[in-house]
C-alpha cells in the first residue's frame, strides 16, 4: 500500500501539471472505486481552478478556487499517469486541463477512494477527524510522544501505526525508523524514555524525508506520475530482509504482529 512518501511524491509529481490549471474536462470511467465518485465531482471540478496541491496522512488534497478540496487515496495499488498516450483499462478517472495535459487515476484493485470537501472545513472530514500529528511537522515532538505514550503496555511499533498517535506513518517506514533509532519494536510503547523518543522522532523525519527524495518505495504496484519507479527500497536497512546481515554484524529477523510482518535487528535494536 503507498505510504506517506508515495503519496508526497505523488502530490510533488502532480503539481507541475495541476497546479494553477483551469480543469477542462473531468472524467470518471465508472462509478466507484472503494465507495462511489462524488455524485457532484464534474459539476464542481469542471471549469475551476487548482490553486494548492498538498496531502494529509496518506490522502492527497487537490483545491481549486471554487473552496472545493479533492481529496484521494491511493489504496493498494493506485498511481496517477501523466499525458497517458492511451487510456488503460484501469484508468479509473480523467483529468483533462485547460493546457491539454491530462492525468488519469488508475487502480487495478479499486481500493483508493476520490471525496469532495469544503476546503474550509477539511478538518470535519472522516477521516481526517482522529488523525495524529504530521510526522514532518513541528507538532510531533519527543514530549508529545511522551505524553500520548505514557502508560501504553502495546508494542511502540503498533502505537506508531495508530493514526490517531500520528498520521501517515505506515509499516514500512515505522520498521526503518526504529531501526534508525535503536529501539526495539517489542518494546512497551510507555517504557520508552523521553531522550530515546527524541531519537525516534529524529529517525522518523529522516526516513521520511530519504524516501521521499528517492520518489518512495516500489515493492509491487506502486510508480511515480511519471512512470519512474520509487527507488528507496534499495536502501531498505531491515525492511524485507529477513535472515541478511544487519550493518551491526547481526541478523535482521522477522515477526509478525497485528497482522503486519515487523523486521528488526535484535542485536542493535535493544533500546
Amino acid at each position: 500500500m503507498p505510504e506517506l512518501p508515495e503519496v508526497e511524491t505523488t502530490v510533488r509529481g502532480l503539481a507541475p501539471v495541476l497546479e494553477g490549471a483551469s480543469i477542462a474536462a473531468i472524467e470518471t470511467r465508472r462509478a466507484d472505486l472503494r465507495r462511489p465518485f462524488p455524485e457532484d465531482l464534474r459539476q464542481r471540478m469542471t471549469g475551476a481552478r487548482v490553486t494548492s496541491l498538498g496531502r494529509r496522512a496518506k490522502y492527497g488534497l487537490v483545491a481549486t478556487d471554487r473552496g472545493d478540496t479533492m481529496i484521494f487515496h491511493l489504496g493498494m495499488s493506485g498511481r496517477w499517469r501523466i499525458d497517458p498516450g492511451e487510456l488503460l483499462p484501469h484508468d479509473h478517472l480523467l483529468i483533462e486541463t485547460g493546457a491539454g495535459r491530462r492525468v488519469a487515476l488508475n487502480d487495478p484493485r479499486r481500493f483508493g477512494s476520490v471525496d469532495l470537501w469544503r476546503s474550509d472545513a477539511l478538518a470535519g472530514f472522516p477521516a481526517f477527524a482522529a488523525l495524529g500529528p504530521e510526522p514532518l511537522g513541528p507538532e510531533l515532538t519527543a514530549a508529545y510522544l511522551y505524553r500520548m505514550l505514557a502508560g501504553r503496555r502495546a508494542s511502540i511499533k503498533l502505537m506508531l501505526l495508530d493514526q490517531r498517535i500520528v498520521a501517515g506513518l505506515g509499516n514500512i517506514y515505522v520498521c526503518e525508523a526504529l531501526h534508525l533509532a535503536r529501539i526495539s519494536p517489542k518494546r512497551a510503547a510507555g517504557d520508552v524514555s523521553r531522550a530515546k523518543l527524541g531519537r525516534l522522532v529524529e529517525a522518523i523525519r529522516a526516513v521520511l524525508l530519504s524516501a521521499i527524495e528517492a520518489g518512495g518505495s516500489t515493492l509491487r504496484d506502486y510508480a511515480r506520475p511519471d512512470g519512474e519507479l520509487g527507488y528507496f527500497s534499495k536502501q531498505f536497512l531491515v525492511y524485507g530482509r529477513e535472515g541478511l546481515p544487519c550493518a551491526c554484524g547481526g541478523v535482521v529477523e522477522r515477526y509478525a504482529e497485528g497482522g503486519r510482518s515487523t523486521f528488526w535487528c535484535p542485536a542493535c535494536q535493544r533500546g
